[in-house]
């Protein structure tokens, strides 16, 4: 049974898991068709050391629906709002796939709110033939006639199917709300280019970090990206694949522990 974790609510609607304490906060971003939950080591690690908060994309877990049309520019200005509610000051944000798109989104636009950006599983300029593939899987989710398994086989190798990650992330997309669901994909599938020169003009702390069997979100993006930052670093980590957060747990706690040490100042 998916087990629920307690959250608050903004008066937007947001709804977030606040825990832990200290100067530096770290607020997370999960990809589409997750929530909170889906970030479940992460807390568990990190809370010992920063201030952790989670948040549900809009539509999903126990946020309110986004309410305007499905492009990635306006989940970026809901997140910007979310932080101006949280009154946190300028923090560290780690975003996971359509979390990534939206992480590279407010480091572009807003910078004085973002203290180090992660990139988890991030997608970047994908090839026409992977553009017009999740063009296709976002008309079939709109349509409201969708597998929701299907994504379960891209995230896992077959290896995984009987771990207690898959089971999390398969108990998830059959929990989501098909509209909310449907809007974030949508803009997910459109909106790989949409920040993607933003970079070279990036200046805090920035990580790429992706499995070397994610098909979608290659290690091949995660190097570009981080060649093209001022301050970026790429980690690639064997064996996994988009869900490399829940499947290598501690390595991927490891990479953003070190982050969270990266001085936002000169150097790294």
């Amino acid at each position: 049974m998916l087990q629920t974790l307690q959250r608050s609510r903004t008066p937007s609607g947001a709804a977030y898991l606040d825990r832990g304490a200290g100067e530096e906060t770290l607020v997370l971003i999960h990809g589409v068709g997750m929530r909170i939950e889906a970030w479940a080591p992460q807390i568990d690690a990190l809370a010992d050391r920063c201030r952790v908060v989670a948040v549900d994309l809009p539509g999903h877990g126990f946020s309110s629906h986004l309410g305007k049309p499905a492009v990635l520019e306006n989940f970026v200005a809901w997140f910007e709002g979310f932080l101006e509610e949280l009154q946190a000051g300028p923090v560290n944000v780690a975003g996971h796939s359509m979390g990534a798109l939206i992480a590279t989104g407010i480091a572009a636009t807003a910078p004085d709110k973002v203290r180090r950006v992660a990139l988890l599983n991030g997608v970047h300029r994908r090839s026409p033939e992977a553009r017009q593939a999740v063009e296709a899987r976002a008309d079939e989710i709109v349509s409201g006639v969708f597998d929701r398994k299907a994504p379960l086989d891209r995230w896992f190798s077959a290896t995984e199917q009987d771990s207690n990650a898959y089971r999390l992330v398969r108990d998830l997309l059959q929990a989501v709300d098909p509209e909310g669901y449907a809007t974030a994909y949508r803009a997910f599938a459109t909106g790989d280019t949409v920040y993607s020169g933003c970079w070279p003009h990036v200046a805090c702390p920035a990580l790429f970090l992706t499995g070397d069997g994610d098909r979608n979100s290659t290690p091949e993006m995660a190097y570009e990206m981080a060649s093209a930052a001022q301050r970026g670093r790429a980690v690639v980590i064997a064996g996994h694949r988009h869900m490399v957060n829940l499947t290598a747990p501690e390595e991927v706690n490891e990479a953003l522990a070190d982050w969270l040490t990266w001085e936002v100042g000169n150097g790294l």
